[in-house]
C-alpha cells in the first residue's frame, strides 16, 4: 500500500492512503536515506509504501520504503551537533508572515529564511501582515519592501489575518497543495491559520525571533486537509528556521539576486567581499542591488551560524 505521512510522534507514524484511509504504522527496521544524516528517518509528508500486519488484535501497518524526497526542511539535531532533525518534506511552499511592528521581521531575516528556502528547494511566499493596523508612513516601508523582494522574483502580498484582507488571495496559492507557515511569534500566524480553516481552532506556537537554530523543544508536525482542497503542515515548537550544511562558497548561490550577477565577477571563486572586479559591488555601487541585501549575505559569509540572533543584529 502507498500514502502519506500525516503524524509523526517519533516512533508512531500515521499515514493517509491514495483511497482517503489512515493507518498507524511504525516502521520495519532502520531506515538510512541517501546523503542525510536524520535522527528521524521518517518525516510528515513523506510518500511511503507499507503494508499491514494482523498480527494481535490491532491492524498496524508497517512501513519499508521511503519514497524520494522532492524537498524537505531540517533543523539541527537537539543533542547531536552532526545530525539533523527533518521538520518536514515534500512542501509545495512556505509562507512567511512579516510584520513591521509588534514584533518587527529584520531583513536578516527574511533574507536567511529566503535562502535556506533556496538551499532545499521549497518555493517561498512574502505574507506582509497586520497592513489594516499601519500608519501612511509605515505602508510605505511595507510598500518599499514587497517592491525590493518582488524584483528579485518572490510572490508578496499585503494582508491583514483581523480583517480577511487579501486571505483570498492566499487561499488561491494555497489550493491543491501541500503549505507551510513560518514567522516570528506575534505575527499573527494562529488568527491566519484559524480564518482559513476555523473548524480546526490550531493551537501553533510560533518561531521565535531568539534563535534561528531555535530551543528545540519535543514537537511533532502534523499535516491537516483543509475544506477548500489545501493541507498545511502545522509545526508547533519549531523555533527556527535555520542554516544548516551550507558552505560559505555556496551561500551566494542562494540569494536569486546575487547569483544572477556572480558571473561577471572576474574570479570564479569571488565571495563579494574585497575581490577585485566584483559585479556585486559594481552593483551596489549602482544601486543595482539592496544594500540590506548585500548586509545579510555578508553576515552569513561571516558564519557564527550557532550564536546568531536576531537582536544581535537588530539595529544594525
Amino acid at each position: 500500500m502507498r500514502g502519506v505521512v500525516y503524524k509523526s510522534t517519533g516512533s508512531w507514524y500515521t499515514v493517509k492512503t491514495d483511497d482517503g484511509d489512515f493507518y498507524e504504522c511504525r516502521i520495519k527496521g532502520k531506515f538510512r536515506i541517501k546523503g542525510i544524516k536524520s535522527t528521524n528517518p521518517v518525516a510528515v509528508g513523506d510518500h511511503v509504501k507499507f503494508e499491514i500486519d494482523n498480527n494481535g488484535d490491532v491492524t498496524v501497518g508497517v512501513i519499508f520504503e521511503i519514497e524520494d524526497r522532492k524537498n524537505y526542511i531540517v533543523r539541527k539535531s537537539v543533542n547531536l551537533s552532526k545530525q539533523t532533525h527533518i521538520i518536514a518534506a515534500n512542501l509545495d511552499q512556505v509562507f512567511l508572515m512579516i510584520t513591521l511592528n509588534n514584533p518587527k521581521t529584520y531583513t536578516i531575516f527574511i533574507d536567511r529564511f529566503l535562502a535556506t528556502a533556496e538551499a532545499y528547494d521549497v518555493p517561498a511566499v512574502l505574507l506582509f501582515n497586520k497592513v489594516d493596523s499601519y500608519s501612511s508612513e509605515e505602508l510605505g516601508e511595507v510598500k518599499y519592501l514587497a517592491e525590493l523582494y518582488r524584483n528579485i522574483g518572490y510572490t508578496c502580498i499585503g494582508i491583514s489575518a483581523t480583517t480577511g484582507k487579501n486571505i483570498d488571495k492566499v487561499k488561491e496559492l494555497m489550493l491543491d497543495k501541500i503549505s507551510m507557515f513560518a514567522g516570528h511569534s506575534g505575527v499573527g500566524k494562529s488568527t491566519l491559520v484559524n480564518i482559513l480553516e476555523p473548524r480546526l481552532n490550531i493551537k501553533t506556537t510560533e518561531i521565535s525571533i531568539q534563535h534561528l537554530q531555535g530551543q528545540h523543544t519535543t514537537t511533532f508536525a502534523e499535516m491537516f486537509d483543509l475544506d477548500f482542497g489545501a493541507r498545511i503542515i502545522d509545526t508547533p515548537g519549531i523555533k527556527g528556521f535555520g542554516i544548516v550544511n551550507m558552505e560559505k562558497e555556496e551561500i551566494g548561490d542562494y540569494f536569486r539576486d546575487i547569483f544572477k550577477l556572480k558571473g561577471n565577477c572576474k574570479f570564479n571563486n569571488c565571495l563579494h567581499l574585497d575581490e577585485p572586479n566584483c559585479a556585486i559591488k559594481e552593483a551596489l555601487e549602482n544601486d543595482e542591488l539592496a544594500w540590506s541585501r548585500y548586509r545579510s549575505y555578508v553576515q552569513m559569509v561571516a558564519g557564527d551560524d550557532d550564536n546568531y540572533r536576531i537582536d544581535d543584529y537588530a539595529e544594525k
